[in-house]
């Protein structure tokens, strides 16, 4: 898991809201189904390099905003499924969005935007729509 999260301590977002924001991010895009355990919090920030305050901190973010949930004794799981119960997964994102996020991706590497200024663009027009 921790394969597909990546800490940028140069970045000014702190490292507790970059966990936050790709486990968030792996969530909507369907590569964490719902039921998925999450790594110990431990196991997290050892294999990220980060104080586990950090880690337990964007649990406990994720969790508030429904996206996780922590059992005692059954760790961290990605929300959505309920144990023995038959809730409905969050929706898939549709293919045309995802298409377009590549091409949004694509086409800012190749005015060699970091991701950051990208991330910071998108933000700003959501909040204009």
């Amino acid at each position: 898991m921790s394969a597909g999260i990546i800490i940028d301590l140069r970045s000014a977002t702190p490292p507790y809201e970059q966990i936050r924001s790709q486990i968030s991010s792996l969530v909507a895009i369907g590569d964490l189904a719902p039921g998925s355990r999450l790594p110990t919090v431990r196991s997290l920030a050892a294999d990220l390099g980060v104080a586990v305050g950090t880690v337990a901190r964007a649990y406990k973010e994720l969790e508030a905003a429904g996206v996780v949930e922590s059992r005692r004794r059954g760790g961290t799981i990605v929300a959505g499924v309920a144990a023995g119960a038959g809730d409905a997964s969050p929706a898939p994102v549709p293919e045309e969005v995802a298409a377009a996020v590549d091409r949004y991706i694509d086409a800012g590497r190749k005015a060699q935007l970091s991701d950051e200024v990208l991330l910071d663009l998108l933000r700003g027009r959501l909040r204009r729509k």
